[in-house]
């Protein structure tokens, strides 16, 4: 369900570009994805060169970087606050005048739970994407994770919002992915989504959701990147 989409070399950018925000002593986000990944490896790199930070992990994914390029790890129960989280999306809102500008579907990677509760935490919230993430309207299915025994209860309530849940079958393995947390994923199709505030409440009420990937409110700036640089979007 990830998309890959955009080219390496502009999700370099904007993964660098982010990583440019932390400074000595942060307590940082660090969010899950191939754009994030370059952000992790640049941050990896400033800590090599005597940058103190502690990061937190959203996936098993983040987590196995972070130790492979050398970022010392703490929980969000173990600090203060978080200064700054990176992370990716896949798809953004890009437009001032809709009126969400800056909501996001996050999820791809079925780590939105931990994502949401990371991004929530911090100071700043820094989204990292590639042109291809960019969008009018939120339109792909929103992933949402559910507790197992009540997934068909979940979807039910879902086609009564419009929806249309689909559960995200595992690639390499029998039956249907499961989240870090032990839960599985209804990527729920709505088409063009014109009020994702109001749709992220009513998803948040069913008993049984976990957590889902609409993430409205939550962003501070986004840096798309592309062939020729970074583009900075502020909410």
């Amino acid at each position: 369900m990830k998309t890959a989409g955009g080219s390496e070399a502009a999700k370099r950018r904007a993964g660098e570009r982010a990583a440019e925000e932390v400074e000595d002593g942060f307590v940082v986000g660090l969010g899950t994805g191939s754009t994030t990944a370059h952000a992790i490896r640049a941050l990896g790199r400033d800590v090599e060169a005597g940058l103190e930070i502690r990061g937190i992990p959203t996936s098993f994914q983040s987590r196995q970087l972070a130790l492979e390029v050398g970022i010392p790890l703490t929980t969000l129960d173990a600090v203060d606050g978080v200064d700054l989280a990176i992370d990716g999306a896949d798809q953004v809102v890009d437009d001032p005048d809709a009126g969400d500008d800056g909501a996001l579907i996050k999820g791809g990677g079925a780590a939105h739970a931990r994502e949401k509760l990371v991004d929530a935490a911090a100071d700043r919230f820094v989204v990292v994407a590639d042109p291809s993430k960019l969008a009018g309207r939120l339109e792909r299915p929103v992933p949402v994770e559910v507790v197992p025994d009540a997934h068909t209860v979940v979807a039910d309530r879902i086609r009564a919002f419009g929806g249309e849940p689909t559960l995200r079958e595992a690639v390499e393995k029998d039956g249907p992915v499961v989240t870090d947390n032990g839960n599985i994923v209804l990527d729920c199709a709505f088409g063009a989504i014109e009020d994702p505030d109001g749709l992220a409440g009513s998803l948040s009420q069913i008993p049984g959701v976990l957590e889902h990937g609409l993430f409205v409110g939550l962003a501070d700036v986004t840096y798309v990147g592309s062939e020729d640089g970074v583009e900075r979007r502020v909410y």
